[in-house]
Formats: structure tokens, C-alpha cells, sequence
């Protein structure tokens, strides 16, 4: 691993558990702007055709929870 300039630390330097958290921490700071992430023209076209397919047969799809355990 490398030092990046904005950092100014030496990553490698850190432990594996600050590294995870460090990541974590990054993950969140994304999460917390979600919204002013740009979707391309086929990720919108993909979520309206799922949505229409929900909104037509609400009962024909699995949950996320079915689906990991499948």
C-alpha cells in the first residue's frame, strides 16, 4: 500500500483493524452524499423498468433476504 497526498500518512503504517475502519469511514462519508452520486442513462432505464414491473405485480418477486439464501 502506498501514502496518498491527501492523507498524509502512510497507510500501510496502520493496522489491519485501522485500515477496515478507515475504509468504513470513507464508505459512510459516500453514503452520507448518496444523493449527488450521478446514475448513468442505463442504470435509470434498469431501476424504471424494475419499478414498473413491481408497480404491475407487486407479490412476483422474492426479498432480498429470500434471494441471498437461495
Amino acid at each position: 500500500m502506498s501514502s496518498h497526498p491527501l492523507l498524509k500518512i502512510d497507510i500501510s503504517q496502520l493496522s489491519i483493524a485501522e485500515r477496515i475502519q478507515l475504509a468504513e469511514d470513507l464508505w459512510d462519508s459516500i453514503l452520507e452524499q448518496q444523493d449527488k452520486l450521478p446514475l448513468t442513462p442505463t442504470q435509470i432505464q434498469e431501476l424504471d423498468r424494475r419499478l414498473e414491473n413491481y408497480q404491475k405485480n407487486p407479490t412476483s418477486g422474492s426479498s432480498w433476504k429470500k434471494s441471498k439464501n437461495a
